[in-house]
């Protein structure tokens, strides 16, 4: 039931699967992981699972706003070429801030909010076609800051 309710903010996203079929998929003997596409990418020429941007937002706006704040996360999917498999927000009392999570195919968009302070701490890591840059952009847009601070983990290397 609980599993349900959270889904059901997700707007037509339908039921959650418990099915594992993508973990078994994973497992695969050594021979197969050679003939599967393993979303694996080319980054400032290093072969990575994915890129991981770290973004803080310093002095921006509209960080208590839930349905802002989805609507931002949906079009930085958009932006990315990522797929959207479900968003999960939860708005905190009394403070208004906001934490949340954009689930993808290709892994995740995470937002954190303090609005009384206005900084956010956002994570989007994205692996495959993805493209985790596009992103900043639409947060700029969205939320105005005055300043925002990006680094850059490259996930995986060498596996």
């Amino acid at each position: 039931m609980r599993q349900n309710a959270l889904f059901q903010l997700a707007t037509g996203l339908g039921t959650p699967s418990t099915a594992r079929k993508e973990d078994i998929a994973v497992a695969a003997s050594s021979a197969q992981a050679e003939e599967r596409n393993d979303h694996f990418v080319v980054r400032n020429g290093v072969r990575c699972a994915g890129a991981h941007l770290i973004v803080d937002l310093y002095d921006a706006e509209r960080l208590d706003d839930i349905d802002h704040i989805e609507t931002t996360l949906r079009r930085a999917v958009d932006e990315a070429k990522a797929t959207l498999l479900h968003i999960h927000l939860h708005h905190f009392e009394p403070n208004g801030g906001v934490s949340g999570v954009a689930v993808l195919a290709e892994s995740h968009i995470s937002i954190h909010t303090w609005p009384e302070n206005g900084y956010a701490a956002l994570d989007i890591f994205m692996c495959g076609d993805a493209n985790p840059d596009a992103c900043i952009p639409v947060l700029r847009e969205a939320f105005t800051p005055k300043n925002i601070a990006v680094s850059e983990l490259l996930r995986g290397q060498g596996a």
